[in-house]
Formats: C-alpha cells, structure tokens, sequence
C-alpha cells in the first residue's frame, strides 16, 4: 500500500507546476493547524535533514523525474501509531 498517492487532479496539477516551475519537492511539517499544511515547491528550495523523513518518491506522468514527499520526522512517528490522518 503506497504511502502517498496522486488523484488524476493532483497528478495534472503536478504536470502544469512542474511547466512553470521545473523540478518539485513535497514538505509536510509537524506543526499543527495551517502550519501542517503540506508545502509543494522548486527543487532545492526546501532543505531536508535528519529530521525528515521520505515517504514517497511519486511518479507523474509526462514528468521526466519523481516528486519526492517529504514530512517531518515527528509527524511521521505520530502517524506511525496510528494518530493522526490525512490531508487533501
């Protein structure tokens, strides 16, 4: 079961962004509230560490690299037990 997936909306969305804006990277911190908003943007604009965690590398048709998803190592431990749940 994947991880994260693309509805056919999402992955369009995708295709035009990656258009505009070359390679995209995903974000999604621990915060709470707006602050736990998922972050799409250019490649390189967000800096990863230890403290992220990847969780998918998506596949988007028509877009010659994957969009890595990255989230926040301590959301990811809340959602690893079973707290926590999904965002659209």
């Amino acid at each position: 079961m994947p991880r994260v997936e693309l509805t056919p909306a999402a992955a369009g969305l995708l295709r035009r962004l990656r258009a505009t804006h070359g390679p995209l990277t995903f974000h999604r911190s621990g915060g709470c509230c707006d602050g736990s908003a998922p972050l799409c943007c250019p490649a390189g604009a967000f800096r990863t560490s230890g403290s992220d965690v990847l969780l998918a590398e998506l596949e988007v048709e028509d877009v010659e690299e994957s969009v890595p998803f990255w989230v926040s190592r301590s959301q990811y431990a809340v959602w690893s037990q079973g707290r926590g749940s999904g965002f659209s």
